[in-house]
């Protein structure tokens, strides 16, 4: 049933002729040879408020990344944009500081950040507070697994972007809390990702709501052919922009753990005890084989913390922080964790359970090897 369901999946995905390959586990890490990019702008170049300037400089910003480079200004001039650019490559900014600008100096503008998961719609939020210290620019979170009451409430207090997930933005819109006619601009971030997870007839459902004067930006990592279509469907005279880097990094060293018919659960525990396994994120498939293996774990004294879709946005959030705050070092997961999160110096991450893509297999082993880190990626076979 496995592998009726892994082919399912794989051809849904970009490479639809291509079947995984379990060669593909298996890679040594490479020296990387770093190429200075040299921005063809500062911050200080950019049109917008001394205000968002330092609040930019305050994050940490000192240049900007190639997205960011080459985003800003054309958001800035109010054109319509389809970016392609990796997890971690500084796109929230590039969407979030010309916007910021824009709602500013025009309080008719309002905006609308559609991302595929709940902690990504947090990760953006925390990013949008910083950006608007001391401005009076304001921000909902409109996410399940929390109250709707409280987004309701918020969103009747004067707003100027909303960032949401689809499910949430349909229920708001249907109890007529949430006028999507009122937000000229639209951010779409992680297309591909809310294509994978079936949000497609939400997306559309969501653009047929707006209003038709608007700017549309559209972020992925990837452009196949069923959201090139749906791009050209809403957006007008895009500009494309694309700074993908490489799939994988090569600063990841990436190999196989064959488990031989042993208990899964005795292998991976071997491994953690193991010296170097510092902070490790474990991805597995089901919601229920996670919840088991973070027991197990839990009962032999690993400091560990789990994120799936039965979590409430309470839990996940807990678990999260506690993962990045080294308060446990064993993160458990389904791949709702494997798209947009920001988490710093990850050892190792581990396929308890093979992707069911090769595209799910990018996405959870790019948790590791950041910022010129080495990093390993183990699978788990038989």
């Amino acid at each position: 049933m496995y592998k009726k369901q892994f082919r399912s999946n794989w051809q849904r995905g970009t490479n639809k002729s291509k079947k995984i390959n379990r060669s593909f586990y298996i890679k040594k890490a490479e020296e990387r040879v770093e190429k200075t990019f040299i921005p063809k702008h500062n911050f200080s170049d950019f049109l917008i408020s001394d205000e968002l300037k330092q609040n930019i400089l305050e994050k940490g910003y000192t240049m900007p990344t190639p997205i960011q480079d080459e985003a800003i200004e054309p958001i800035l001039l109010g054109k319509d944009i389809i970016g392609l650019a990796n997890t971690g490559t500084g796109k929230t900014a590039a969407f979030l500081i010309p916007l910021i600008n824009k709602v500013l100096y025009n309080r008719s503008q309002k905006v609308l950040v559609v991302v595929p998961t709940r902690e990504l719609a947090v990760q953006i939020q925390e990013e949008f507070i910083a950006f608007t210290k001391n401005m009076n620019v304001y921000s909902v979170l409109c996410i399940g697994g929390v109250s709707i009451y409280k987004q309701i409430h918020n969103l009747r207090r004067d707003h100027d972007i909303v960032i949401a997930t689809p499910g949430r933005i349909k229920d708001l819109e249907k109890q007529g809390q949430l006028k999507l006619f009122k937000y000229n601009n639209i951010v779409l971030d992680e297309v591909d990702r809310m294509m994978d997870m079936g949000f497609i007839n939400d997306i559309k459902f969501i653009i047929s709501r707006l209003p038709q004067n608007r700017q549309s930006l559209f972020f992925s990592a990837t452009l196949p052919h069923s959201i090139s279509g749906l791009a050209h469907t809403f957006l007008k005279n895009p500009v494309t922009i694309s700074v993908k880097l490489q799939e994988i990094p090569l600063t990841v060293e990436q190999d196989v753990i064959r488990v031989n018919g042993r208990v899964k659960a005795d292998v991976l525990c071997e491994l953690l005890l193991r010296q170097g396994f510092d902070k490790v994120l474990v991805f597995g498939r089901t919601k229920w084989g996670m919840n088991k293996l973070f027991a197990i774990l839990e009962r032999r004294g690993f400091k560990v913390a789990a994120i799936h879709g039965n979590k409430n946005q309470a839990q996940r959030q807990r678990a999260l922080n506690q993962f990045k705050d080294g308060l446990v070092n064993v993160l458990i997961a389904t791949d709702v964790a494997s798209r947009g999160l920001d988490i710093d110096d990850v050892t190792h991450v581990i396929n308890y359970d093979e992707p069911a893509s090769y595209d799910d297999y990018i996405h959870r082993i790019g948790r590791t090897g950041r910022a010129n880190k080495t990093g390993t990626a183990l699978t788990f076979v038989d």
